[in-house]
């Protein structure tokens, strides 16, 4: 018993059976397309017709779908393309007729990537690399390529090496990253634009840019060498800078020089010629006096730098020799030693005078 005092088991209540609802929704939809709902309705109708009105209503509500602002509808007609839908409640034919892939054309997707490579001058060097893109064109993304991403991401190492691969390393690891990322960027562009990927590249980014850790000593030992080599050879330029304009100066000096003893001798030259010139108009005056005048000349220039004194005496043909020279030797140094006496007499009256000095020492 429950507890309003009726058996569960009673018959009458218990549920309604199936049959009983499906005849009456059958009674009903008959009444409501003109069919009679007595006599015949005491037979059981099947529940086919209703149940494929119900499903193919259904199965119409599935082609309803939503695209949202940022998104792109491509809509497929058996595997194939039929047409882009933009944002708004749209309906497709359902499945398996129709179906619609949706497409985010305003997200940007971003993914980090690291290579090593070898740049021109043939260092090793690791590059971390972050490309930034927009799927711009559903359909040519959904189509054209089987792998967009795995593209992209081929195409970003081959073009990060092709960039490294035309570029020194120093340039790489100082100013030279934006650069490097705006060819990057550029070859990837126009590589995924070849291959119609739907993809536009928004920004590349070059994070970091070092050597590997196995050869890290050797890269700096040999920018140490790069470093020396640079230094000598600014040593090099800064003595050929210093040395070259003297040795200029001196070329210079040298012809100046030069051209200065040619006007020189060029000038005693025609000055002689003019001399021997005028010479030779008085000799043509007068032979024996001009004859006896230049042998004159002759002998004072020859004896005017000798210290010996020659003298012929009258009467005799004897030639007297005097030692003029050691005469003037002799009473040069009476002279000196007489000084050097009257500086110590001149020491001894007055001793505030050093015999240190400088002006009184001795002369030997």
């Amino acid at each position: 018993m429950t507890n309003n005092g009726k058996s569960p088991w009673d018959p009458k209540d218990q549920p309604p059976d199936l049959d009983q609802i499906v005849e009456e929704w059958q009674k009903r939809f008959n009444t409501l397309f003109g069919g009679s709902s007595s006599g015949s309705s005491k037979k059981k109708g099947p529940p086919s017709t209703l149940l494929i009105v119900l499903g193919l209503f259904l199965w119409v509500l599935t082609g309803l779908y939503q695209i949202d602002d940022s998104e792109r509808g491509v809509v497929l007609r058996f595997g194939e393309y039929s047409q882009t839908t933009t944002p708004g409640l749209r309906w497709h034919v359902p499945w398996p007729i129709e179906s619609v892939e949706t497409v985010n054309v305003n997200v940007v997707n971003r993914f980090k990537q690291q290579t090593t490579m070898l740049t021109s001058d043939e260092n090793i060097i690791v590059v971390d690399l972050v490309v930034q893109y927009r799927k711009t064109n559903p359909v040519d993304y959904l189509f054209n390529v089987r792998d967009p991403e795995e593209t992209l991401s081929e195409v970003s190492e081959s073009a990060i090496r092709e960039v490294a691969g035309k570029t020194k390393l120093d340039f790489i690891l100082t100013e030279g990253r934006s650069e490097i990322s705006l060819q990057t960027q550029s070859v990837i562009q126009d590589t995924l634009d070849e291959y119609g990927t739907g993809i536009t590249v928004i920004q590349v980014a070059l994070q970091d840019a070092n050597f590997p850790t196995q050869v890290e000593a050797a890269v700096q030992d040999a920018i140490k060498a790069r470093e020396d080599k640079e230094r000598y050879g600014f040593e090099a330029e800064a003595y050929a800078n210093d040395i070259v304009p003297k040795a200029r100066g001196d070329a210079a000096k040298m012809i100046q020089e030069a051209e200065a003893y040619k006007a020189k001798v060029v000038a005693d030259s025609e000055g002689e010629a003019k001399r021997f010139s005028k010479l030779l108009v008085e000799y043509q005056k007068a032979p024996e006096v001009t004859r006896e005048r230049l042998y004159i000349e002759a002998i004072e220039s020859v004896y005017g730098n000798s210290s010996k004194v020659l003298m012929d005496s009258d009467g005799s043909g004897n030639l007297m020799y005097l030692p003029i020279d050691k005469l003037l030797q002799q009473n040069q140094a009476q002279k000196n030693e007489s000084n050097d006496n009257t500086a110590t007499q001149t020491t001894r009256d007055n001793p505030t005078i050093s015999t240190q000095d400088p002006r009184m020492r001795r002369v030997r």
